[in-house]
């Protein structure tokens, strides 16, 4: 089924008016109902003997990836897939794109640039040609994240030319993390299922890369505490679920830092529902969060790589986090249910090209495929241990 989601605009002087204008239309309705009963005597008092039934509280069945990290291997094994005419991402997320495709809503943090403006080049300084992108939204993903270290990889430019690659080529689908400066407060807002969500994005670090001054260019980082707890408010008035994609932590380690959870409470504090970390590139757990008002917010602390052809033994441990949002139309509360941990790994085989590197779901893995890993130090039981360390603790895995 195809997703049904509907990009906002949202002007800030017509906020107040929102929930007045759809009281209007829900009473128009009624009247003109009454008005058509009315027509019909003879019908009238079995109508007004059944009491209509409540409409049932829309859900959201939510799903988020960590780093699309794409290394030179990634895109040389597409490259020649098509035998040197264009790129071929696909067999990559072969095991994964029925579960992206599933979610109502899917978010992803696409962790290197995404032109064809530039030549596409791998670590430490990523460009990912176009076609990556264009098949992650075939795929399923409808917002991306570009909140991440690497943004300025290639400086103002290469920001630039990533934004008009997803504006021009992918216009519909949610991009945020870094904008113009005429944008800098310009929150995207969606809506699925009759359910609002706002999105933003905010990185700790941009590897000592910085926007010049007088750039026309913006990013906000974690270090900004005034300036996001506007932008969060600021969702929180224009929005039922407010998405927070931080990106966090240290790197490769499944420890949460205080500094990760302390962030958490304050975007929390300030109206943050869902926050979607990443950066660490491995695994970390995931909890729900108490909202000033009593509620439950929930996080990921860190859902690790999508994929990647790291050589650190964890940063071939990823996961897919899943969770239900309901709105309950009589309190207009949220309510956040089912949170799932998908685990995946990064594999690729021990030869000289690193062949045949693809995401593989944890639940088909064998100890066979971890034999052959190319990741020095890989071993099924260390990916075991972890899954079960950081997800399987807290009953989340399904």
């Amino acid at each position: 089924m195809k997703k049904k989601i509907i990009p906002l605009i949202i002007s800030v002087c017509l906020i107040a008016g929102c929930t007045s204008t759809q009281t209007d239309l829900n009473s128009s309705s009624g009247s003109q109902s009454s008005q058509d009963g009315s027509q019909d005597g003879s019908n009238s008092s079995a109508e007004e003997s059944s009491e209509p039934a409540a409409p049932e509280n829309p859900t959201v069945r939510l799903l988020c990836a960590g780093d699309n990290l794409i290394h030179t291997t990634i895109y040389d094994q597409a490259f020649q897939r098509t035998g040197g005419n264009g790129y071929d991402f696909m067999p990559v997320y072969e095991d994964v794109k029925d579960i992206v495709a599933a979610a109502d809503l899917a978010i992803l943090n696409q962790e290197t640039l995404v032109t064809d403006e530039f030549a596409a080049s791998g670590y430490p300084s990523f460009v990912t040609p176009g076609k990556c992108g264009d098949q992650m939204v075939e795929i399923g993903f409808d917002a991306i994240s570009i909140s991440n270290n690497h943004v300025l990889d290639k400086g103002i430019a290469g920001l630039k030319a990533t934004l008009r690659y997803w504006k021009e080529n992918h216009p519909n689908t949610i991009v945020y993390g870094a904008s113009t400066m005429e944008e800098m407060d310009h929150i995207p807002v969606a809506e699925i299922n009759g359910i609002t969500f706002a999105f933003l994005g905010f990185p700790e670090h941009t590897n000592g890369i910085t926007i010049p001054s007088g750039s026309d260019m913006k990013i906000t980082y974690l270090s900004e505490t005034e300036r996001i707890k506007m932008l969060v408010q600021k969702a929180d008035e224009m929005a039922d679920v407010v998405v927070v994609s931080p990106h966090y932590g240290v790197e490769t380690t499944g420890v949460v830092t205080d500094d990760q959870k302390q962030m958490t409470q304050k975007l929390v504090d300030w109206g943050a529902d869902i926050i979607v970390g990443t950066q660490a590139h491995t695994v970390q757990p995931m909890e729900y969060v108490t909202k000033p008002d009593g509620t439950e917010a929930f996080v990921f602390y860190c859902l690790g790589n999508f994929v990647s052809h790291m050589d650190v033994p964890l940063g071939m441990l990823g996961m897919i986090g899943e969770l239900t949002v309901t709105k309950d139309l009589e309190t207009g509360k949220i309510i956040l249910s089912e949170p799932e941990a998908v685990p995946i790994v990064s594999h690729y085989d021990n030869d000289a090209a690193n062949s045949n590197l693809k995401i593989y779901l944890w639940e088909d893995y064998t100890e066979e495929l971890a034999a052959k890993h190319g990741c020095p130090s890989f071993t099924y039981s260390m990916a075991k241990q972890q899954f079960d360390k950081q997800l399987k603790i807290v009953d989340y895995l399904p």
